[in-house]
């Protein structure tokens, strides 16, 4: 048990507090090794910045602080036992006391708003805000910050939906506005990244709005803490994520645990199999599912058609789940459920990621109650990623939503100050 620090004081309640915070920390990650520690900089809830300096030698160790603003000394706190005496927690010790979790503000759009709910759900840690989204009488968005000064200081996150051109705009304009409010750091959760789906770059002139879209928000100003970290799902053309600057700092996370999780509940989870549309979902995801038979299925030239055929695996008998990262039409998709039904696959499920599902298009996919899997789909697994198509499919067969709440809660804990 280590021994308890003599405590000279000549500082208020709040500077106490602020020096056991910091020789908890260093408590944590000391290393008799180094005789001296590097100083940092400490802000007190009333907001007073203060110098920590930290000293260690054989013998005994010691912190004090200075005053930014006076250059005065203000509190020490000495040990003069050894440095062997301090306890360094084990791994089983409460998280409250050696990862406090990090406040954050989510603000949402109105498309949002259910899984920011959802969000919010999953931590105490955040609070949700309000954005005030109005019109001009000519059309052009008129918004407005409840109670700008009381983010102040604070984490601060933006939970975005891109789901079409005429929206980004007013969304931007939020995004851009947030970390100049003096807050502590910006997130921007975009769960869906909706450009580059559908481009392919192969005449000149062809234009990559996905790069449009990349260096747009490469250039949200920074707020006190440093660059905008983006929090992203299943980006679908993975070189778009080299189309990012440096003044982001993107998070790539991927719904395939959510799926996996889904997968072992079911009563024939001893029974599945999975099937990759094209070489890329395989690439993309085979490492996470490699512990499933895997079937590949391919799009091959016949004549002026391209038609899709198994290439590798075999579904004969099998639960197959198809899993790829977005539907947009569902062309592909149906195409191999009929080739896996012709190969006697005994039910057929699909996942993605992000159901986009332009004009309806999720209406084409039938639900097969268990008789004839040519017929329908046992489950079709989306997340909420495009909250527009989660309002659509909700409570109808066979969809069913898988929601990032919890990824995106965790998410947003990532970098979290002590």
């Amino acid at each position: 048990m280590a021994a308890t620090p003599s405590l000279h004081s000549t500082s208020t309640s709040a500077s106490s507090t602020a020096s056991r915070k910091i020789l908890s920390h260093y408590s944590n990650i000391y290393n008799s090794r180094s005789p001296k520690l590097p100083s940092l900089l400490f802000k007190t809830k009333s907001q007073a910045t203060i110098t920590i300096r930290i000293r260690c030698d054989a013998q005994n160790w010691s912190a004090g602080y200075v005053s930014a603003a006076t250059n005065h000394h203000l509190h020490s706190i000495q040990n003069p036992s050894p440095p062997s005496s301090f306890s360094i927690p084990s791994a089983s010790s409460s998280s409250s006391e050696s990862s406090p979790s990090k406040r954050v503000c989510l603000f949402f759009c109105a498309e949002t708003k259910p899984l920011a709910q959802r969000i919010a759900a999953e931590s105490d840690s955040i609070e949700l805000r309000s954005i005030s989204w109005r019109t001009f009488d000519d059309g052009f968005p008129n918004l407005f910050i409840p109670n700008a000064h009381g983010i102040r200081g604070q984490h601060v996150a933006f939970l975005a939906s891109f789901s079409s051109p005429k929206v980004i705009f007013e969304q931007l304009s939020i995004i851009y506005a947030l970390p100049k409010l003096f807050i502590s750091s910006f997130t921007l959760v975009l769960p869906f990244f909706p450009t580059g789906t559908s481009e392919r770059m192969e005449d000149e002139g062809d234009v990559a709005t996905a790069f449009t879209l990349a260096r747009i928000l490469s250039n949200i100003p920074a707020s006190r803490g440093g660059p905008t970290s983006l929090v992203t799902f299943d980006i679908h053309a993975l070189q778009e994520r080299y189309y990012f600057g440096d003044n982001i700092l993107p998070c790539f996370e991927n719904g395939i645990p959510l799926l996996k999780n889904r997968l072992q509940e079911l009563p024939d989870s001893d029974n599945i199999a999975i099937a990759f549309p094209d070489d890329g979902a395989w690439k993309r995801f085979h490492k996470q599912l490699q512990h499933f038979p895997t079937i590949i299925c391919a799009k091959v030239r016949e004549g002026d058609q391209r038609i899709v055929r198994i290439k590798e695996g075999n579904p004969q008998g099998r639960h197959v789940v198809i899993v790829d990262d977005l539907v947009q039409s569902g062309g592909t998709l149906v195409e191999c459920q009929k080739i896996l039904v012709n190969h006697g696959a005994a039910k057929i499920s699909a996942y993605v990621t992000h159901g986009i599902f332009p004009n309806t298009s999720w209406e084409r996919f039938e639900y097969d109650d268990g008789g004839d899997p040519g017929a329908g789909l046992s489950y079709f697994w989306i997340t909420d990623s495009c909250p527009l198509t989660v309002k659509e499919v909700m409570n109808k067969r066979p969809f069913e939503v898988l929601s990032l709440a919890d990824s995106i809660a965790a998410a947003l804990q990532i970098g979290q100050l002590f």
